[in-house]
């Protein structure tokens, strides 16, 4: 099988929101720019994608979905094959992306005025989906230690007010990359048993693995928590299906998934026929591409990552998962201001604010690796170049 991660595929006027909403957001154009903020990847998805795709198009007719049983048995495979995690058909619970299944769980398991801890800095729609549906949120900020993050479970452990009923954990983390560790994982865990905390483990960058790193599944590794634990999982980052707006739920335990449906059920929304059909094909089907992308991924970010640290002021954390490069630029003296100004105005590049992932975010940028080489070597050069009287 032949894998042509470099082809030029052209994505303005497609609709796109990484590409067609870049002018909007940084005033700069699709075509000189180049688009490294939301996080979907700019590549074609297996062909078995495109053969499902083509075999819907000729049947012709695209009404309601039903009967999941195809669908839940190519997931479960997929979690046996590549993570020997063993899941029953019934623990999933498929929903219309995982923001909504984050939106869901906060009705299942909370009441206005809740609290909802999360680990900063964080993928943004956390914290906006918390304050959204008027729970406050409590965030725990990440420490810097040898340019890598960790948990300060001791000092969260004070932030404590006692109406905490949710924790949303981003595993393997985003926007730093990191994978977290067995201990952690089981630390943080217990953590939340001890206090009645539910947690979300969004786990959908648990594909995407680099250089020979390891992610852990944490229902894997602690089954006995099973009551204080809800897994996330969705091909939308592993095959580059974001549009296919579909997120799979894994609840092992039988009240906590009631909970999650009766909320499911009273949101009123139903499965995404394109989504259940192209991600099932994708687990079935899609092991050779997955393996190729990340090889191709792992190489970009040796690029860009030597790239950045040719910089004097920057510095870029080590990339375990994920395809979103974390760099910092405080360093350099400059404000936000200034250097967000170089990298968008003067490199023509859309990298995402720090200050938009939550506290400990201030003085960094995250940039999008999954494009094409040719525009990842173009933007270290452009990246130089902006901040070229640093050298």
């Amino acid at each position: 099988m032949t894998i042509d991660f470099d082809e030029i595929i052209n994505r303005v006027d497609t609709h796109s929101d990484k590409w067609d909403s870049m002018q909007a957001h940084y005033n700069v154009s699709p075509h000189d720019g180049i688009p490294m903020w939301v996080a979907d990847m700019d590549f074609k998805p297996p062909q078995a994608v495109a053969d499902a795709v083509r075999d819907m198009y000729a049947h012709g007719v695209y009404g309601y979905y039903g009967d999941d049983t195809s669908f839940r048995n190519a997931l479960v495979d997929w979690m046996q094959r590549r993570h020997d995690w063993t899941v029953q058909p019934d623990w999933i619970v498929n929903t219309h992306g995982l923001v909504n299944a984050l939106s869901l769980a906060v009705h299942a398991f909370t009441d206005i005025g809740d609290s909802v801890v999360i680990f900063s800095p964080v993928y943004h729609a956390f914290q906006r989906l918390i304050k959204a549906n008027d729970r406050r949120v409590v965030e725990s900020e990440l420490v810097l230690d040898n340019g890598r993050y960790s948990m300060d479970l001791d000092a969260l452990a004070l932030q404590l007010q006692g109406d905490e009923k949710l924790m949303f954990l981003c595993s393997p983390h985003n926007p730093g990359g990191r994978i977290w560790t067995q201990d952690e994982l089981r630390a943080l865990i217990t953590f939340c048993a001890e206090r009645d905390i539910i947690l979300i483990s969004d786990e959908v960058h648990h594909d995407i693995i680099l250089d020979g790193n390891e992610h852990h599944v944490l229902a894997k590794i602690a089954p006995e928590f099973e009551a204080n634990l809800i897994t996330l999982a969705a091909t939308t980052k592993t095959f580059n299906l974001a549009g296919s707006m579909l997120g799979s739920v894994i609840i092992e335990n039988k009240m906590l998934r009631e909970q999650f449906l009766k909320a499911q059920k009273a949101a009123g929304t139903s499965l995404n026929r394109f989504g259940m059909i192209m991600s099932e094909a994708a687990y079935k089907h899609g092991d050779e591409w997955l393996d190729a992308l990340r090889l191709y991924l792992a190489e970009n970010n040796r690029i860009f990552a030597e790239g950045i640290r040719k910089i004097p002021g920057l510095t870029i954390m080590p990339l375990e998962a994920t395809y979103l490069a974390w760099v910092g630029f405080a360093d350099t003296g400059m404000s936000e201001d200034e250097f967000n100004h170089r990298v968008t105005q003067n490199a023509r590049i859309a990298g995402n604010f720090g200050r938009s992932f939550g506290a400990g975010g201030d003085g960094f940028m995250r940039f999008n690796l999954a494009t094409r080489r040719a525009l990842i070597v173009e933007a270290v050069g452009r990246l130089q170049d902006a901040f070229a009287d640093l050298q």
